[in-house]
């Protein structure tokens, strides 16, 4: 892809590699609310203001001018950063291992798709996680799938059920004191909280564990990639959920994926990095940057102390002693930094999508998600990923809450226990 005329030099200081600052509350001020919506927010609350019902001819003018106002700035944004933005990505001194934007040749693609995808050298992994929760007991049930277009197929799956107390004690008035404290702690039926490790743990950190585990050590050995689904070092396997055993059994996989295989690709669904996104949507069909590396992305972590477990035990890194604080800051400058953090856009009716691939191996990786994700002209998105989600959805879809509610009809409560919204429809 040509640079942009404009030298480097006189180009604005634009930093886009650094590690984001995030602050866990933002003060609401009227004057941000009218920054951001146009409108005083002692407008908004005036009951008067509001119209009763919804009135389709009167709203669609006004929703119709927002949308193309904001499509028109977006329009102009997106040529700002192709004029300014672009030339930073090739600039060694700003950019990652294989830094830049690229231009994909259909004919490329189409030699992916012949030698790689439709033989089965690639191989998609996706996981989902069902729940049947209830007072006296919540059901939690990780499944995974993967799959490939030789038509290869394989799904695990791994029940748990929770129950607030496990043991009959002897004192049954501290047996009582005990469940109602934890029932206190946990979030309401059917809901996840900050305050509740366990639900968060099984739903988020072993589903994304299962997935990366599944896609490094169950693929066929024709596989010769492997794709996977969000970011291949997610925050809760960093973390492990809260637990350090986790942890290093997420770290041994993630190291293994990155510095042994190499030879990944992951595709987020809804990155929270809108930032990036705002750079791949100046991307033109065909086209994919090379724009950082993960271990930038989540270097702010380790600023916001998330990582001091105080566990006074030593960690093997290579034969090397660690202690779980210096563990995390390890993987991320060694490992994570191998990372690169692309995107890509598959045809001008879909989206930028956001893409993780090892660096030496980042322009194939590109290539293979391109191919895959044309297939889709309206999404953009990869249709192995899309097929391991269906067949995840279709093994492990209904049969969780039909053998939950059979077995509390069974035990002689039928529909005692389930929750007012589980029961709505």
């Amino acid at each position: 892809m040509a640079k942009a005329k404009r030298p480097l030099e006189q180009t604005p200081a634009l930093d886009v590699t650094g590690p984001l600052d995030r602050t866990d509350t933002v003060e609401v001020t009227p004057a941000g609310f009218r920054d951001n919506f146009g409108e005083e927010l002692r407008q908004v609350l005036d009951l008067d203001t509001w119209q009763a019902g919804w009135d389709l001819t009167r709203e669609y003018p006004r929703l119709a001018r927002e949308v193309r106002e904001a499509v028109a700035r977006e329009t102009t944004g997106q040529r700002d950063v192709r004029k300014y933005l672009f030339p930073l990505l090739h600039d060694p001194r700003t950019a990652p291992k294989g830094g830049g934007v690229f231009q994909a040749r259909p004919e490329t693609l189409a030699a992916v798709q012949r030698g790689l995808l439709f033989n089965g050298g690639v191989e998609a992994c996706d996981g989902t996680v069902r729940t049947h929760d209830t007072l006296p007991l919540t059901v939690y049930q990780v499944g995974v799938s993967l799959v490939s277009y030789r038509g290869d197929q394989g799904t695990w799956c791994q029940r748990l059920f929770h129950r607030d107390l496990r043991q009959a004690g002897t004192d049954p008035v501290a047996e009582m004191a005990e469940l109602l404290r934890r029932r206190d702690r946990r979030s309401a039926l059917n809901r996840t909280a900050a305050d509740d490790p366990y639900s968060e743990l099984v739903q988020r950190s072993l589903m994304a564990y299962a997935e990366r585990a599944v896609l490094l050590r169950r693929a066929g050995p024709q596989a010769v990639w492997r794709m996977g689904h969000g970011n291949p070092v997610p925050y809760e396997l960093l973390t492990g959920g809260g637990n350090l055993d986790l942890m290093l059994a997420a770290t041994a996989v993630m190291r293994e994926l990155v510095e042994r295989h190499r030879k990944f690709v992951f595709v987020a669904s809804e990155p929270r990095e809108r930032m990036l996104l705002t750079i791949g949507d100046a991307l033109r069909p065909l086209e994919y940057a090379v724009v950082d590396t993960l271990g930038n992305r989540l270097g702010d972590w380790i600023r916001q102390g998330r990582f001091k477990a105080g566990v006074a035990r030593e960690l093997d890194w290579d034969g090397e002693r660690l202690t779980p604080v210096e563990w995390i800051p390890r993987f991320l400058d060694r490992v994570a930094s191998q990372v690169v953090v692309g995107l890509y856009r598959a045809s001008a009716a879909a989206p930028a999508q956001l893409f993780y691939a090892h660096a030496d191996h980042s322009d194939l990786a590109a290539h293979i998600v391109l191919a895959d994700s044309v297939l889709q002209e309206h999404r953009g998105f990869p249709l192995l990923i899309d097929l391991a989600h269906h067949v995840c959805a279709a093994v492990f879809g209904g049969d969780l809450e039909a053998l939950t509610e059979a077995a509390y009809a069974e035990a002689g409560a039928p529909s005692r226990y389930f929750s007012e919204r589980s029961t709505r429809d």
